[in-house]
């Protein structure tokens, strides 16, 4: 396994696990296997409602703690935000049963993000979170967040994918320092992704499926994946994707497929900020 290193010195899995979507009931087995099959990097989040299931994993998995990589989530806190986040962050950790946080990550750019971000600055200083960083922030919200405060986020994870590349968000990023992380990094099977021909015709160069050559081309931009799958079979199959390389004419290729917006949703869309900052999570 290849590792990135953040901001403030830490080490972090180039390549991990992700749950978003899994069940609860589906949780523990899926870890279990994850962790098998070689992975340390795990990710959930407090809105997937499956951190409980993620931390008997751990637990029954026999793995040293510090050989683990784990990360979770903060959704959108109600005023005050600084004693909700710390609330919120000690709920989690109870869930999964730990002692302290490799990663925690504000979910969404909603709410009173100052409040939660200086919550997150004594979880950071305390110990209790080794890194701290964002989720789904565009450029213009980071950069402000960056400039404002203290403790410059070490993770912004974001969609990207072969068809949402975010060249240019990772350059700002580089900038400053903050480590980018793909979510849905395989546009979950969106634009007929898994059988697209410029990936495909990768694949059969280096005998590699769709899937791994997605991951390996993420991977070698220094872009941090956590590929989601149920199949102890995928799970082996998306962890072996060190043995290979792209070439810079195959990374040009895979260039070619930008088609510059979201294939999900903009969290700049008033409607999306209405939706999402609505829901609230029972932490």
């Amino acid at each position: 396994m290849q590792n990135v290193t953040l901001n403030n010195g830490v080490e972090m899995p180039i390549l991990g696990f992700g749950v978003y979507q899994i069940p609860p009931e589906q949780t523990e087995e899926a870890v279990t296997a994850a962790l098998a099959a070689g992975y340390r990097l795990l990710d959930t989040a407090a809105a997937y409602q499956n951190e409980e299931a993620v931390g008997r994993a751990i637990k029954n998995s026999g793995i040293p703690r510090e050989e683990l990589f784990v990360t979770t989530k903060l959704w959108v806190q109600d005023a005050p935000a600084e004693e909700n986040t710390k609330r919120a962050f000690r709920t989690s950790l109870n869930k999964l049963g730990l002692d302290y946080l490799d990663l925690y990550l504000m979910h969404q750019p909603y709410g009173d993000v100052y409040g939660q971000w200086r919550a997150m600055q004594d979880l950071n200083r305390e110990g209790l979170a080794k890194a701290i960083g964002v989720a789904n922030f565009y450029p213009d919200r980071l950069l402000d967040l960056v400039l404002n405060n203290e403790i410059t986020p070490a993770v912004d994870q974001i969609e990207t994918h072969p068809f949402f590349q975010r060249t240019a968000d990772q350059e700002l990023m580089r900038e400053h320092g903050v480590q980018i992380q793909s979510w849905g990094g395989f546009a979950e099977g969106k634009n007929d992704i898994f059988t697209h021909p410029v990936l495909s015709e990768i694949g059969k160069a280096h005998g590699k499926s769709v899937a791994q050559v997605v991951l390996r081309w993420l991977t070698q931009r220094g872009v941090v994946a956590i590929p989601k799958s149920v199949r102890p079979e995928r799970m082996a199959q998306n962890i072996d994707i060190f043995d290979f390389e792209l070439t810079d004419d195959q990374m040009a290729a895979v260039a070619t497929l930008e088609a510059g917006n979201s294939l999900f949703f903009d969290h700049r869309d008033p409607a999306m900020v209405n939706w999402l900052s609505a829901r609230r999570v029972d932490a």
